[in-house]
């Protein structure tokens, strides 16, 4: 086997992320519960950035739509955001039932970072009451 030129590797940043609706939890052990829940009791783990605990929940790329829109825009499209903040990192969330929860570090992507940082602002949003945006 003979071994040709390297094909170019280009990486190609999302240009945009939107997401369509977001879930504020009040605590990490809520967030955790929620995604042991979503999961149906098989293992899980949150990601976390920039103070953010979080999980999303994207839209399938196996639509015409979505898939143009990734290519040809850069647009990625995330349907359902949950999270909550954790100003301090930590490698496993353990709730009051006992549940462990592994986090992930994601940091090191700006995309995981700008999501963190817009979901950072949201809260300031949110009314006691409701945990709604205002507006």
């Amino acid at each position: 086997m003979s071994e040709g030129p390297s094909p170019e590797v280009r990486i190609e940043p999302v240009k945009e992320l939107v997401i369509k609706e977001v879930l504020f939890f009040r605590s990490v052990d809520e967030l955790a519960k929620f995604a042991n829940i979503a999961a149906g009791g098989r293992p899980t783990g949150i990601y976390w950035a920039e103070g953010v605990a979080f999980l999303y929940y994207p839209l399938p790329l196996n639509t015409r739509l979505t898939a143009k829109e990734l290519v040809k825009e850069g647009r990625l499209y995330w349907a359902l955001v949950c999270f909550a903040l954790m100003p301090e990192y930590q490698r496993v969330v353990e709730t009051r039932e006992k549940l462990m929860v592994p986090v992930i570090d994601v940091s090191s992507s700006a995309l995981f970072r700008a999501a963190a940082e817009k979901l950072r602002e949201l809260v300031k949003g949110f009314t006691k009451a409701h945990d709604k945006p205002i507006g």
